[in-house]
C-alpha cells in the first residue's frame, strides 16, 4: 500500500497532470479530481464537476476508499480552475457564483472532507496566479477568486495552528498550459509578447511549477507563504 498521497484537482492536464506525475515519480499515490482523466500510469481518476455543487458525497467516498488507510503524509493541492473574461463593472451574480464555485467554494469544502486524513507532515496547498495580487483588464470574476484563493490559504495557516500541517499559495506566472493557449488562441505574436513578459524571455513549462509544489509538499517550513514562480516579471 502506498503510503503518501496526493489528491489533485484538475490532474487531467496542465499544471495538475504535470503534477500528478511528479507525486507519482515520487511514489505517492494520487487520486485526480477532474472532469476528464489524467491519462498518468497509476492515478485513480474520479470524474467530478467542481461547479455542480452535488459531487461532495461521491468525493467524501473516494477519499476513505483511497486514504482511508495511509499511514503517510496526505497533500491536497487545489488547482483545478475557471478562467473566464469579463469585467468588474458587468459581471453578473450568475457569472462570479460560477467562477466562484470552482476556485474558492470548492477548495474550501475539500479541505473539510480532507480534514480528517491530515497528519504530521500532510499539505494543503493552493494553486494561486500573478493576479492573486495584481489585476489586468478584463478578468474580474478569476482576479476576485484568486484573490480570494489568498485569504483562505493564510486562513487554513492560521487555523492549522499546532497540527504540524502546512499550507501555501504558489502563483505561478505565464505558464504554457492548454488553459493559456486557449486564451491565446493560435496567435504566435501574442504569444511571442506573453513571454517576453517575463525576465527569461519564455513561458514557463508545467514541470516548473509542479517541482515547485512537490518542494511545497514536503517542506513543512514553508507554511502560511505565497510563492511567485514566474521566471521575474517585467515590469514597464
Amino acid at each position: 500500500m502506498t503510503n503518501d498521497w496526493a489528491i489533485v484537482t484538475g490532474a487531467s492536464r496542465g499544471i495538475g497532470q504535470a503534477l500528478a506525475a511528479r507525486f507519482r515519480k515520487e511514489g505517492w499515490g494520487v487520486l485526480n479530481l477532474a472532469r476528464q482523466p489524467s491519462h498518468v500510469p497509476g492515478v485513480v481518476d474520479l470524474s467530478v464537476d467542481l461547479g455542480s455543487g452535488d459531487w461532495e458525497s461521491r468525493v467524501e467516498a473516494a477519499l476513505r476508499d483511497a486514504v482511508g488507510q495511509a499511514k503517510g503524509r496526505v497533500s491536497l493541492v487545489h488547482n483545478a480552475a475557471i478562467y473566464d473574461h469579463d469585467d468588474a463593472l458587468t459581471l453578473t451574480a450568475a457569472q462570479l457564483r460560477r467562477v466562484l464555485e470552482v476556485n474558492v467554494v470548492a477548495p474550501a469544502v475539500l479541505n473539510r472532507l480532507t480534514r480528517p486524513y491530515l497528519g504530521d507532515g500532510s499539505s494543503i496547498l493552493y494553486v494561486g496566479s500573478t493576479l492573486s495580487e495584481k489585476a489586468v483588464r478584463g478578468n474580474a470574476s478569476y482576479v476576485t477568486s484568486k484573490h480570494a484563493l489568498v485569504g483562505l490559504m493564510r486562513s487554513t495557516c492560521q487555523d492549522l495552528a499546532g497540527t504540524r500541517i502546512h499550507t501555501a499559495c504558489v502563483c505561478p506566472g505565464f505558464t504554457d498550459t492548454e488553459m493559456l493557449r486557449e486564451h491565446l488562441g493560435d496567435d504566435a505574436a501574442r504569444t511571442a509578447t506573453i513571454a517576453a513578459k517575463s525576465t527569461f524571455g519564455r513561458l514557463i513549462t508545467p514541470e516548473e511549477i509542479a517541482h515547485v509544489l512537490y518542494f511545497c509538499a514536503t517542506t513543512p517550513t514553508v507554511n502560511g507563504a505565497v510563492l511567485h514562480a514566474n521566471l521575474g516579471q517585467v515590469e514597464t
